[in-house]
């Protein structure tokens, strides 16, 4: 994959999600796919390891859910950049994971032209 991609970090405890996720992204130039986690402990220890460009991120996981884990990964890391990817829209769950650092989100009824639209934009620092 060409050095300037865009490296991403898939995150969510469905695993046809995850994989469907990571599937589209395999498919376009620009950006590669450089880890999985199902779960918030997999995500922080996979985002420390891998040091992805994007980190998108599922809210709504057992054990540590992806508020906590957005917040551990900007602690550690300033320059992460957490894509919030949810099927929950409600400001309860939406204003906690911008508060913990998140980028943006998106909801999973998303076309990929947006998913894409989105990674590229919090790439390039854009909310």
């Amino acid at each position: 994959m060409d050095e300037a991609a865009i490296r991403v970090l898939v995150v969510d405890d469905q695993v046809i999600v995850r994989e469907g996720v990571c599937l589209l992204l395999s498919q376009v130039d620009g950006i590669e796919v450089v880890g999985e986690a199902g779960d918030g402990q997999g995500a922080v220890a996979r985002a420390a390891a891998l040091a992805p460009d994007v980190i998108l991120m599922d809210l709504v996981m057992p054990g540590m859910d992806g508020i906590e884990a957005t917040r551990q990964i900007t602690a550690a890391r300033a320059d992460a950049r957490v894509l919030v990817l949810t099927s929950y829209a409600g400001d309860d769950k939406v204003i906690p994971a911008l508060e913990a650092g998140a980028r943006g989100v998106l909801l999973k009824d998303s076309s990929p032209a947006d998913l894409l639209r989105a990674i590229r934009h919090v790439h390039e620092g854009r909310s």
